[in-house]
């Protein structure tokens, strides 16, 4: 895997002359990408964590990029593991993805199906108890309406109270990406959760390296101005967590030798 440490100053353009991005001096900072319901991968990745963190005693932020579910088979079951079973001594940041965003749509405009479950909604449906196969003709109002029914309402209000940016250090965490040369104030949530080649296929730089989920990549990418861990773990049963501690960055993973 490379090092951003070598690429830092090699490919941003209006790159300013400055030192290395850190996190705060006594923080350990671990960000989860995509988990899109694989509940086994979370748990292992959970384990991982666990054992890596041991010893250190400063502070352990641990932020996850958004799209918990959808896709994978268990949604509702990783939104229990992350309610029933936070990792102790972590301070946990929940960030916003698409897909949650999508679901709280398709509870105020039910209109939203058609896309929703051509792009993972009809497993989150089923993760509920809503199969998909008992309706011939799916109505949108009526799954919308058996939905609501049964979603639990620690569910529904763990889905609305998500952050959508997180700080640490030099870095900014946030689910799909920005809008570049936009302030931070300024960006929109639609590209906070959407965004994709305008914000990956820029050089430009911006205020913070910025790590984010949402747009797929066979391996991590460190970029001088970005970092995106998607590397989706839904199909390919890799899991990332990128590890921040002062200049370091490296990474744990399900699914290949650490």
């Amino acid at each position: 895997m490379k090092s951003s440490v070598k690429k830092w100053l090699a490919g941003a353009t209006d790159s300013p002359d400055r030192v290395k991005p850190r996190v705060d001096a006594g923080q350990r900072v671990y960000s989860i990408g995509d988990i899109h319901g694989r509940l086994d991968l979370l748990r292992q990745l959970h384990r991982m964590i666990e054992a890596d963190a041991r010893g250190f005693t400063g502070d352990r932020i641990l932020v996850y990029l958004g799209d918990y579910i959808d896709r994978g088979m268990q949604s509702r079951e990783i939104i229990d593991e992350l309610l029933d079973a936070p990792l102790a001594g972590f301070e946990n940041v929940y960030l916003l993805g698409n897909h949650e965003q999508t679901l709280l749509d398709f509870l105020q405009q039910p209109r939203v199906a058609a896309g929703w479950l051509a792009w993972g909604g009809r497993e989150t449906l089923a993760s509920y108890g809503v199969p998909l196969q008992a309706h011939a003709r799916p109505d949108p109002e009526q799954l919308r309406d058996e939905l609501q029914s049964r979603l639990p309402e620690r569910h529904l209000a763990f889905y609305r109270n998500m952050q959508m940016t997180h700080q640490a250090g030099d870095y900014l965490f946030v689910h799909a990406g920005i809008r570049p040369g936009i302030p931070l104030q300024e960006q929109s949530n639609e590209d906070l959760l959407w965004i994709r080649e305008d914000f990956t296929e820029s050089s430009a730089w911006h205020e913070y390296v910025v790590v984010h989920g949402h747009s797929i990549f066979e391996q991590v990418e460190f970029l001088p101005n970005r970092i995106g861990i998607d590397t989706g773990a839904y199909a390919t049963g890799v899991l990332t967590c990128l590890v921040l501690e002062g200049e370091e960055q490296r990474l744990l993973q399900t699914g290949v030798r650490n």
